[in-house]
């Protein structure tokens, strides 16, 4: 085999690190992922990167020397040009050099970025956005990330904070406190957390017998509830996903307006809900957008799940690298 011929993607969570191994042209040759230790401030999570590659590579009788290079996504604040994490509250890094680090332990070239901007970079590759080069992916999880595809290129910012659209002041007064220290946060009302949050109050007002009773007998709600109870025509649960769409269809479409993308996409665990998210989210969108961006603007529900990360980790090594040509 030709020396340098694949590239490693790694996706770093505060729970699992994904790390996958893949051909120049985005075929996995084999994907799995190890527990993250936190333990330390993280001090010995690239040890563990470059003993899990090593292993899986001696699997397969390579050795470091045939990746071309490792592609790295974190939750947080990345300097991409070095991979210096300015700071990853769930991992425990602050003023980390993430990229000379793990290159000290597998001496192979290490690129880092943002874990949402090579999400979107992921889709844009091998997943909804294939093709597309200029996108705005959008996360619906937890909270609400955001990756900005500008030329086919991870559009950064002057600090790599460019993309943080879950903090988008959504309710400029009056808004619930996020976890950022502002209130009225986009993701206040549109992530997952916001959705059951809204919808919880209906509960406790008496303003959604379906989301109640779904309650009463579990003890709990999930976003999904909340769509399937407003697919029956629940007046509660639809208000809650009309609430939660608004203030995401605003946001977005005032994105559309400056960035002007070929195609938006939704991910996370939200965007389970299909169609029926897409359809409200649409109409609010058609409002706030500019006439010809609403009408040559799509909208897609990402593809690739937990692989965006380690795609778009590894389609940043082979970027940073030089290109593959066919």
């Amino acid at each position: 085999m030709n020396r340098q011929t694949w590239l490693a993607g790694v996706d770093v969570g505060g729970t699992t690190i994904k790390l996958a191994i893949l051909t120049e042209e985005g075929s996995f040759i084999e994907k799995w992922e190890i527990p993250t230790n936190t333990a330390e401030n993280g001090h010995y999570i690239p040890g563990d990167i470059a003993a899990a590659l090593k292993d899986r590579l001696a699997s397969h009788q390579e050795e470091f020397s045939v990746l071309k290079g490792i592609g790295v996504g974190a939750p947080g604040f990345i300097e991409a040009d070095t991979g210096f994490v300015y700071q990853a509250v769930n991992i425990g890094w602050q003023n980390y050099p993430l990229s000379e680090r793990l290159g000290r332990e597998t001496g192979v070239p290490v690129y880092a970025n943002n874990d949402a901007n090579l999400a979107a970079a992921g889709e844009m590759w091998k997943g909804a956005g294939k093709g597309a080069p200029n996108m705005l992916a959008v996360t619906l999880g937890t909270g609400v990330g955001g990756g900005l595809i500008a030329e086919g290129r991870i559009l950064q910012g002057a600090y790599g904070m460019a993309g943080e659209i879950g903090h988008i002041t959504s309710i400029p007064s009056g808004g619930s406190p996020c976890n950022c220290g502002k209130t009225g946060c986009l993701e206040t009302v549109s992530s997952a957390t916001g959705i059951v949050r809204l919808a919880m109050e209906k509960v406790h007002h008496g303003e959604s017998e379906g989301l109640k009773a779904l309650f009463d007998d579990t003890g709990t709600l999930s976003a999904k509830d909340v769509f399937d109870e407003a697919e029956k025509g629940d007046a509660g649960a639809e208000a809650v996903v009309e609430e939660a769409m608004y203030h995401l269809g605003l946001a977005v479409g005032n994105l559309a307006n400056s960035l002007n993308p070929n195609v938006i996409v939704i991910g996370g665990g939200v965007s389970r809900a299909g169609e029926k998210l897409l359809r409200v989210l649409r109409r609010h969108f058609d409002r706030f957008a500019l006439p010809k961006i609403a009408a040559e603007t799509t909208f897609e529900i990402a593809e690739l799940g937990n692989d965006a990360g380690v795609l778009g980790a590894a389609w940043l090594a082979r970027e940073k690298t030089g290109r593959y040509s066919s």
